[in-house]
This record gives structure tokens, C-alpha cells and sequence, in this order.
């Protein structure tokens, strides 16, 4: 499989770097200028953009739409040990949105990272 480039607009690129990487298990591929940044997971990359009116996935739309973090569109990472996961992140000051839920293919729960983009931690169910 290829990899999955998803954009996440951030307030912070490097806070986003730092917790990507030491709390989700993220490699930093590239960090070129402050606005910007490439992580990886597996087949997914994650590319990170702070606003930025000097262009690239940060700059501002025609009609004068300033791209922002948040919303409810997420990525989904696939976690073993979910409950153990949790109470790591928790105990590190980690935001999350809900408690753990049992959905219809496994147990799942939203998080935030630092600029308030939500993350979904998927724990499939056995097999």
C-alpha cells in the first residue's frame, strides 16, 4: 500500500511535532520552515501546516477563509491495549473529547492534539 497523506492545520507546528512523535509513535520526516512539517505512521503522513499567508497548505482561500484546526473530520489510528493507551495519555494531560466507546467493529475514543484537531484511537475487536 502507498501512503496516506492527511493535512492538519495547527496553531503550532513544533508542539504538534513534539506530540505526534513522543505520544502517537509519529517519525519526523521533514521540518524545512516553522510553517511546516512531514510525520509518518506506517503508511500514513501526516502533513502539518500552521496558517501562513506566504503560501502552501496554510494560506488563506480567495474569498479571504483563513484555514484553521478543529472540526470533527479525523484520522484513525489502530491501537492494541486501548484502555492502557488511555490512561498513559490521560495521566500526560491529554484532552480527549469522550470516554471509550464500543462500537460496531471495536472500541474507540476521540482525542485532541495540541491545536485541537481530533484523533480517534481504534482498538478492533478480536477476530
Amino acid at each position: 500500500m502507498s501512503p496516506v497523506s492527511v493535512r492538519y492545520i495547527v496553531n503550532d507546528v513544533d508542539a504538534a511535532i513534539a506530540f505526534y512523535c513522543q505520544q502517537l509513535g509519529f517519525r519526523e520526516e521533514m521540518h524545512p520552515a516553522p510553517p511546516f512539517a512531514m510525520l509518518s505512521r506506517g503508511d500514513l503522513r501526516l502533513l502539518l501546516s500552521a496558517p501562513n499567508p506566504m503560501g502552501g497548505g496554510g494560506q488563506s482561500m480567495p474569498d479571504g477563509r483563513t484555514p484553521g484546526p478543529g472540526g470533527w473530520n479525523r484520522i484513525s489510528l489502530e491501537v492494541a491495549q486501548l484502555d492502557v493507551l488511555v490512561e498513559r495519555l490521560r495521566s500526560s494531560g491529554v484532552h480527549f473529547r469522550n470516554d471509550i466507546v464500543n462500537g460496531v467493529g471495536g472500541r474507540q475514543i476521540l482525542l485532541d492534539d495540541p491545536s485541537g484537531n481530533p484523533i480517534e484511537l481504534f482498538e478492533p475487536f478480536a477476530v
